[in-house]
This record gives structure tokens, C-alpha cells and sequence, in this order.
């Protein structure tokens, strides 16, 4: 069975936690239990990837939407989407840098992750978090 639940956010910080809290409530819903790494993992996954929203999103973007779906095997597709077409890269960190990681992290949680072009109307970045 296919769940799929998607909302919009203003795109403020405050909605990054905003985010975390609806994923969370959508996939317990859906069965996935508080012991459930990829629970754990999606919430985790989609606040980075709402983190890119706020801080590198165009600035005159007033929303951003997020879309989690819960697949038959137990694994989630989060996908978050604004009006920016400029695709997020890994770029190589130093040790001392307080930025940066976000993508590092959702490459080490997800089985695959990238970037779905919307045309004019920006991108999407998917991220697939399976369970173990």
C-alpha cells in the first residue's frame, strides 16, 4: 500500500521544525514505531533538506512544499520542493566548517537521493530512507 501526505510551510525557520513533527505524525500513522530507524531517518533527512530550503532558497519564495510517502516495503520517499532552480551539490567540508554537512548527512541516511527538475516552477530533492 502507497500512503503519500504532502503540506506547504512559510519558509521560515520555524518551519524546518514544523516539518520534523508532521513527517513524524504521518509515518506513526502509517505504522512506522518510535523504534523505527527509518522514522528516525526520514525525520531526520527531511530537516536537512528543509534547512536548504530556508537558508539557500530564493528569497522571494514565500512557501516550500514537502511530500513524504510511505511505500509498501516499509521504506519513505521525502520530497521537498520550492521555486529555486539551483541544484544542491556536496561540497567537500573541513573539519572546522559549521557549514555544509546537510547534504553529506542525507547521502549517508538515504539509499538514494538527488534532484527532480521542475522546469520554471524549480525543483524537487528527493531523498529514498528504506528500513534496515
Amino acid at each position: 500500500m502507497l500512503r503519500r501526505n504532502s503540506f506547504r510551510l512559510p519558509r521560515h525557520p520555524a518551519s524546518v521544525g514544523l516539518a520534523r513533527h508532521r513527517v513524524r505524525d504521518h509515518l506513526t500513522e502509517w505504522g512506522h514505531g518510535p523504534d523505527d530507524r527509518a522514522l528516525a531517518d526520514a525525520v531526520l533527512v527531511v530537516s536537512e533538506l528543509a534547512t536548504n530550503v530556508i537558508r539557500h532558497g530564493p528569497l522571494r519564495e514565500r512557501e516550500f512544499e514537502v511530500a513524504v510517502t510511505a511505500l509498501a516495503d516499509g521504506s519513505c520517499l521525502i520530497e521537498v520542493s520550492d521555486e529555486g532552480r539551483h541544484e544542491p551539490r556536496l561540497r567537500a567540508v573541513d573539519e572546522g566548517d559549521e557549514h555544509g554537512r546537510g547534504l553529506h548527512l542525507v547521502e549517508h541516511l538515504a539509499t538514494a537521493w538527488g534532484v527532480w527538475s521542475r522546469g520554471r516552477h524549480g525543483k524537487t530533492v528527493w531523498a529514498l530512507v528504506v528500513t534496515a
